[in-house]
């Protein structure tokens, strides 16, 4: 059985790519709802599975998070062609996620997005994420951060630049700009982008007070670079996002 095309030109979209594409829809929802992205802004990608190119779902330019569905993504190949679905891929998305998915084959899932927080803290010259609460024993070990990224993403060589420097990190802070999380899923990128701008609250609310930050001992780093979903519960948090959202917004995964 084939799931519903909606607005694709071609079709049928078989059911891997389907659920792909619920999960997809699902973390737009969750994310308009924790006011992560810029208006019609920011973008999430993920690689299809089993293609006999490199293919990747992402949001079509000119939508808020808010209103998409799992129908609408667009499919693309690396050079940002729109190969299915309407609408067109907005260059800065090609230069960023293709980029990122391009060097690094474990990127599946590129989350871009500018939450309150986390973007934050990358307007504060010279802040990176403290050692200081139990989250940053297995967040800081898997972040980098763009001290160099003044010029807004307008080609591939600064996305090139982008991607080198995130190598194999799955966290970078982008001076300036905003977060960018990948991960082997939808479910591991969602989670992480999700505690690290938990975690980045955290640290901003506590530098209010003006206070000096407490620092964990350093012995309690958990060098984890691995899945993240191999540490935290990604699978089960976005499965309950989801079932709010079959309640709340079950138009998403149409």
């Amino acid at each position: 059985m084939t799931a519903p095309t909606g607005d694709l030109r071609d079709s049928p979209i078989d059911e891997a790519e389907w659920r792909l594409r619920c999960d997809m829809a699902a973390v737009f929802r969750i994310a308009a709802r924790l006011e992560w992205n810029e208006q019609i802004g920011n973008h999430i990608s993920v690689m299809l599975p089993d293609t006999a190119e490199p293919l990747f779902l992402i949001n079509p330019r000119g939508y808020l998070f808010q209103e998409l569905r799992a129908s609408d993504l667009i499919v693309c190949d690396l050079a940002g062609r729109v190969l299915r679905g309407k609408g067109e891929l907005r260059k800065v998305a090609m230069h960023i996620h293709a980029r990122i998915h391009l060097r690094n084959p474990n990127a599946t899932c590129v989350v871009h997005v500018h939450p309150r927080w986390s973007t934050a803290l990358s307007l504060i010259d010279g802040a990176e994420l403290s050692l200081s609460h139990h989250n940053n024993l297995l967040l800081n070990d898997r972040a980098v951060y763009d001290a160099l990224g003044d010029e807004p993403v307008s080609h591939d060589e600064e996305g090139d630049r982008i991607a080198g420097l995130m190598g194999e990190h799955s966290i970078m802070i982008m001076r300036g700009h905003g977060l960018t999380v990948a991960g082997p899923t939808v479910h591991d990128a969602f989670d992480e982008t999700y505690m690290a701008e938990r975690t980045c609250m955290y640290q901003l609310t506590a530098m209010q007070t003006g206070q000096k930050l407490h620092v964990l001992p350093e012995r309690l780093r958990r060098h984890h670079e691995g899945p993240w979903g191999d540490k935290m519960d990604a699978r089960l948090h976005l499965d309950a996002w989801r079932r709010i959202l079959d309640r709340e917004e079950p138009d998403y995964a149409t």
